[in-house]
């Protein structure tokens, strides 16, 4: 949903018109509107090349809005994580699956931010509402791996290796996607836990960067001011 909304009727009627079949490994989404009409959906649809986009209500904004600066960076965020996943796997960090569900539950608030409150029915509201319990997931684990690390006595800088650094990139973006929920969040049109989610995972990603350099027995980098 962060970086593409799509209504729900129409989602309903490609899922009804349309099977998946394979050969081999190889998978086709194949129409069937009618007996002889073989031709794939295409995967654009032209209907933002006058710059405008819709949100989840159906609601028509330009792309440059607030609500889809809050999407992109989400959707960065959550690129990003993907791409720091890759790294801890192939170090064999046990804490791959806490990525992965995040990078689900962004789906989630990009849902949210999709949807704005002024214009949004009942129903809209209800599928995509943002409750608070994966903070709580987030707090549990940062107490985790705290505990495991040593003190923190200085300012480190982006470093550790390669899983490490990824991490500190995906922090830093969450930054951002913080800073562009606050004011939807602080008009009404988001939920306010979707702000505090994001506060809570840059720390998740800064406290899971250091265990990452902890556990690969790579030396953090610390500040020191130039001479």
């Amino acid at each position: 949903m962060a970086s593409l909304v799509v209504r729900p009727s129409i989602l309903c009627c490609v899922l009804k018109t349309a099977r998946k079949f394979s050969d081999r490994n190889t998978f086709f989404w194949r129409s069937y509107s009618t007996d002889t009409d073989d031709r794939l959906p295409k995967i654009y649809t032209k209907t933002g090349d006058k710059g405008f986009s819709s949100t989840f209500t159906g609601e028509r904004r330009p792309k440059e809005d607030h609500i889809f600066e809050a999407l992109g960076n989400t959707d960065e965020l959550s690129s990003v994580i993907g791409l720091a996943r890759e790294f801890c796997l192939e170090r064999g960090h046990l804490f791959t699956y806490q990525l992965e569900k995040i990078q689900c539950i962004l789906q989630d608030v990009g849902s949210n931010i999709a949807t704005p409150q002024s214009s949004a029915r009942e129903s809209h509201l209800n599928r995509t509402k943002f409750t608070g319990a994966p903070i709580t997931d987030l707090e549990t684990w940062i107490d985790t791996f705290t505990e495991e690390l040593p003190p923190l006595t200085n300012f480190i800088l982006p470093s550790g290796g390669k899983s490490s650094a990824a991490l500190h990139i995906a922090r830093t973006i969450c930054r951002r996607a913080e800073r562009s929920v606050a004011p939807i969040v602080r008009s009404g049109e988001a939920d306010p836990e979707i702000g505090r989610f994001l506060n809570r995972l840059s720390d998740y990603l800064f406290t899971v960067a250091r265990y990452a350099a902890f556990k690969e027995n790579n030396k953090e980098t610390i500040y020191k001011r130039p001479d």
